[in-house]
C-alpha cells in the first residue's frame, strides 16, 4: 500500500514538472503528411499537431528459444497507439499498449508442458511536449532553386536535434505473466526523445526511458532509429534497442519499410531479431497508421491578435471587393 502511494506521489510531481515545462517557448511543426511513429517502437520528438486524433495499429509473430532453460514462446500480439494533439502545438497525449497472446512450451521433461498465455505486456497514459525545436525558424533555409547539391548537402547544425520529454502511468494487473512478480497498479514512465533531420530525407530519432519506475525490476531503455525516404511514399529504417534490467536483459534490431498510401494513411512491415539464444528472437510484423486532422494553423496578424488562416483569406476578399466597389463607384 505504501509502495503505491508513493508511486502515485511520484507520478503527481512528474505532471506537475510537465506543466512547468509547457511554459517554455517553442515551435513545433504540423506535416501535411502523417507523422507516425511506426515502423518501431521509437517515438519522435514532434507531436501529431492540435486537433489531430491518430491510431497507429500493429500486429506481430512470436517466436523465442531459450536453449539453456529449454523452452520455447509461439503466439501473436498486437500493438496499439492513440495520439491527439492538445491546446499546443507541442502538446501531445497518448495512451498506448502491447496485448500478447502465445503458449509458453517447457521441455526440460519427457513430456512437453504447455502453458497458454494472455495479457497487456504494457498499457500506458502518457503526454509528451517539445521542449526544443531548432527547425522553428525553418523558413531562413529556403531551398537554392539553382542547386540540386546545394540543397542536399550536410549541414553542420543539423545535428543539433529536436528535443522532446515524455511522461506516463503503466498499469499493469495481478499476477501478469510477461512483467516482474512485485509489477502490479501503477507506475511511472518517464522519456527523452530527440530528432534529427538530414538532408536527403535521413531522419535520426533517439529515446532514452526509465519504465515502472518504483519497483524492484524497473528498467532502462534506449533506442536508436535511422529512417531514410528515397521517395514520396516509400522509406526504410533501421532500428536497436536496448532493455536492461533484473527481469530481463536484451538487444533487439529491427529493419523494415513503410509506404504513404495516402496523406493520412500509411502501411508498414519490419522483422525484429536478437543475437542470443536466452532467449532467441524473431518477429515478423505489419501495421497501418491513420489520422483525421482538423488542424487549422495560426497566424499573428500585426495587431498581435491570433487568427485562423481561413478567417484571414475571408477578411482578404472582403477587401478586394470593397475597393473594387469603391474603384466603380468613383467612376460613376
Amino acid at each position: 500500500m505504501k509502495s503505491n502511494l508513493y508511486n502515485m506521489q511520484q507520478l503527481k510531481s512528474f505532471f506537475v514538472s510537465l506543466m512547468l515545462v509547457a511554459s517554455l517557448p517553442a515551435l513545433a511543426q504540423y506535416t501535411e503528411v502523417i507523422n507516425s511513429n511506426r515502423p518501431g517502437v521509437s517515438k519522435a520528438a514532434f507531436s501529431v499537431g492540435t486537433n489531430v486524433l491518430q491510431f497507429e495499429l500493429g500486429g506481430f509473430t512470436i517466436k523465442e528459444e531459450h536453449n539453456p532453460l529449454n523452452y520455447e514462446v509461439s503466439g501473436f500480439g498486437v500493438d496499439f497507439a492513440a495520439r491527439f494533439g492538445l491546446l499546443w502545438e507541442q502538446l501531445e497525449i497518448n495512451i498506448e499498449g502491447v496485448y500478447q497472446n502465445d503458449t509458453f512450451t517447457s521441455n526440460t521433461s519427457a513430456i512437453p508442458f504447455e502453458d497458454k498465455r494472455s495479457n497487456f505486456r504494457n498499457f500506458t497514459i502518457g503526454a509528451k511536449y517539445l521542449v526544443y525545436d531548432p527547425y522553428k525558424n525553418a523558413e531562413e533555409d529556403k531551398p537554392n532553386l539553382y542547386s540540386y547539391h546545394a540543397n542536399r548537402r550536410f549541414k553542420w547544425k543539423s545535428l543539433i536535434p529536436a528535443v522532446a520529454v515524455y511522461v506516463g502511468a503503466n498499469f499493469d494487473t495481478k499476477d501478469n505473466p510477461f512483467t516482474a512478480p512485485d509489477v502490479e497498479g501503477f507506475s511511472p514512465k518517464i522519456m527523452v526523445a530527440t530528432q534529427n533531420n538530414f538532408a536527403g530525407g535521413w531522419v535520426f530519432v533517439m529515446n532514452f526511458l526509465k519504465d515502472r519506475i518504483g519497483s524492484d525490476f524497473s528498467d532502462f531503455q534506449y533506442i536508436l532509429t535511422l529512417t531514410h525516404s528515397f521517395s514520396d511514399q516509400w522509406v526504410l529504417f533501421g532500428e536497436a534497442q536496448g532493455i536492461q534490467s533484473d527481469f530481463y536483459a536484451d538487444n533487439i534490431f529491427r529493419v523494415g519499410g513503410a509506404y504513404l498510401w495516402t496523406k493520412d494513411f500509411q502501411l508498414d512491415a519490419n522483422i525484429a531479431f536478437n543475437t542470443k539464444d536466452t532467449p532467441s528472437v524473431f518477429n515478423i510484423a505489419f501495421g497501418a497508421s491513420y489520422r483525421l486532422d482538423w488542424h487549422k494553423d495560426k497566424k499573428i496578424d500585426n495587431g498581435g491578435a491570433v487568427k485562423d488562416k481561413v478567417d484571414t483569406s475571408k477578411n482578404k476578399k472582403k477587401k478586394k471587393r470593397k475597393k473594387k466597389t469603391d474603384f466603380d463607384s468613383d467612376n460613376l
